[in-house]
């Protein structure tokens, strides 16, 4: 099996496992009375499930980083949000929607577009120190411009999120290929300091979610959904010499398979927060269980989500 086949895989099990763990967060919360204690919720089975589907999701997004490049393992991220649809519907005793199904359809060919286009060698190149240090820097101007006050909040904090998040999984990439490149020391302080930058990236992102989502789930959800993905491919593709394979042909392919995605992921959005008010009520009412918030990396924090990763 080659380096393609083998990110894809892993980037699909991941999705699955970020997604049953957005479904099992929302019956939690469902179940769940306003004010409830951190150490309540230590004592639920439920809650230790959710977080153990959470971190095997992150550790299989870690894996298909290390197989397969940014331009192909981020965008499969949106698949979270594909996954967590019928999970959701099914958990809450309803039928998946028209529109659910649109933006399934929808999805899902824009991501195989992109999958045709992706390139398919495992990545070898890495940040070096002074480019990880300068994506840090210049992450940290963009969040802070859009991060300022004034209108939209919701949207600038979801850019600046989903931004983030896939700088995060960009270094932890470079992370992941230096530590299992065994050609150099397995610790140093520059792996140091790329832990740090990804461990900051990667809480602020989570922060930047629970703000962005005050306002209402559907549009915000699509920004972050998208930025992600974006903002990791920009590196890729900018410093890590990752290219997309068939020159002008894929590039119109390539186009037309993010504009469907990103129609497709605005579509699920809308109908996840038409659906959440409903599907998230008591089991007194209804039976509860429709997906929560999802970051494509980090599905904890809303709760993200990994989606990159992911």
């Amino acid at each position: 099996m080659n380096a393609t086949l083998i990110a894809v895989a892993l980037s699909l099990v991941s999705a699955g496992a970020y997604a049953s763990a957005a479904v099992a967060q929302a019956r939690l919360a469902g179940r769940t009375e306003p004010g409830t204690g951190v150490l309540r919720l230590l004592g639920r089975g439920a809650w230790w499930s959710a977080v153990a589907l959470n971190a095997g999701g992150a550790l299989l997004h870690v894996a298909a980083l290390k197989y397969g490049p940014l331009t192909l393992v981020q965008p499969l991220g949106a698949l979270t949000l594909v996954a967590a649809v019928p999970l959701g519907a099914r958990a809450a005793g309803r039928r998946v929607s028209r529109i659910e199904w649109r933006g399934t359809v929808l999805t899902l060919l824009g991501l195989g577009a992109l999958l045709l286009t992706a390139g398919g060698s495992a990545p070898h190149e890495v940040l070096s120190l002074p480019e990880a240090l300068a994506v840090g820097a210049g992450t940290m101007a963009v969040v802070a411009g859009l991060s300022r006050p004034g209108a939209r909040p919701g949207l600038r904090h979801a850019a600046a999120s989903g931004i983030t998040s896939g700088v995060a999984s960009a270094l932890t990439q470079t992370l992941t290929v230096s530590v299992t490149d065994r050609t150099g020391p397995l610790f140093s302080w520059e792996l140091l300091v790329v832990a740090l930058l990804v461990s900051a990236f990667a809480m602020g992102g989570l922060l930047l979610s629970q703000t962005a989502y005050r306002g209402g789930l559907g549009a915000p959800l699509a920004v972050v959904t998208l930025a992600n993905p974006v903002a990791a491919a920009a590196i890729g593709l900018a410093l890590l010499g990752e290219r997309l394979q068939g020159g002008a042909v894929s590039l119109v392919l390539a186009l037309l398979g993010t504009a469907a995605a990103v129609r497709g992921v605005v579509l699920l959005s809308r109908a996840q927060a038409r659906n959440a008010p409903r599907d998230a009520e008591p089991p007194s009412r209804v039976v509860a269980g429709a997906p929560g918030p999802l970051d494509g990396r980090l599905l904890p924090e809303l709760e993200q989500a990994p989606a990159g990763g992911a």
